[in-house]
């Protein structure tokens, strides 16, 4: 359990989509709504119970738990307003892609500084959390892990260098999927599937892969070669994706682009 409470809540500087997703899987964990602390001018329709201001002043150095989900390029004229709300002590939890802990650091000294890179899936509790941080000591970290859990699974990640890989597999990689899922479902139109049809199929198709693959002792290699028969329908499927090692080819194009403008909006 997490020890956040309304005595000891958590504020979201910032609460955009992937703020609210986080929050979502807070909420969902049961814990009481009055433990978090939205400061969003722009924040909208925030559950019942969950703190909604445009600046809280009133909590100026008292807070001890922050998560920073504004957009990068906003963070630094914003800092100073988050740094004055923080408590000298205070952990505060960046999801910002690009900003490295260095300039984080410097805009909120003294503070215990993490990266965090969830996705939208932390609402239900299924998002992968890359987090990095300088010089944890174990008991930080067992606590970090405790308190990012109800969100999914938390990986920790030594060189912060391969935070932008993180980001680009991890917190983009969604958008990739359902690009995936949106092809299958056209090609689904095109060899004459209504197209309702072709997205339910499509969709539920996708999940029980995911599914399977998740709980399976083996690689998405070896399942795939289960599916396939000799000389089969899926064997000629693969045989257009496995062309010219085409489909890794324009994966790893994807990950590298999302990768290198982490690159660049950390020197931005």
């Amino acid at each position: 359990m997490t020890d956040l409470s309304p005595d000891n809540p958590l504020l979201f500087f910032g609460c955009g989509n992937m703020g609210r997703a986080m929050l979502d899987g807070w909420l969902r964990s049961d814990i009481n709504p009055a433990a978090f602390i939205i400061v969003d001018p722009a924040a909208a329709d925030y559950p019942a119970g969950v703190q909604h201001f445009t600046d809280a002043a009133l909590y100026a150095g008292q807070v001890s738990t922050a998560v920073i989900a504004v957009k990068p390029q906003m963070f630094p004229q914003l800092a100073p307003r988050l740094s004055a709300l923080l408590h000298p002590d205070a952990r505060a939890i960046s999801v910002m892609a690009g900003v490295r802990l260095d300039q984080l650091a410097d805009a909120l000294p003294g503070r215990q500084i993490i990266r965090l890179m969830p996705n939208l899936a932390a609402a239900l509790g299924k998002s992968p959390l890359g987090l990095c941080a300088a010089q944890q000591a174990a008991a930080s970290r067992l606590a970090i892990e405790e308190l990012v859990s109800p969100l999914g699974t938390p990986v920790w990640i030594e060189d912060e260098a391969l935070m932008d890989a993180v980001t680009a597999l991890a917190g983009s990689g969604p958008a990739f999927v359902y690009r995936f899922i949106e092809a299958l479902s056209r090609a689904g139109e095109a060899l004459g599937l209504d197209p309702d049809i072709a997205s339910k199929l499509a969709m539920a198709m996708v999940d029980g892969a995911v599914d399977l693959a998740a709980n399976s002792d083996l690689s998405p290699q070896e399942l795939a070669t289960r599916v396939t028969s000799p000389g089969g329908t899926t064997a000629a499927g693969l045989a257009v994706l496995d062309a010219d090692e085409a489909l890794a080819m324009l994966v790893g194009d994807t990950l590298r682009a999302a990768r290198d403008r982490g690159v660049e909006l950390a020197k931005s």
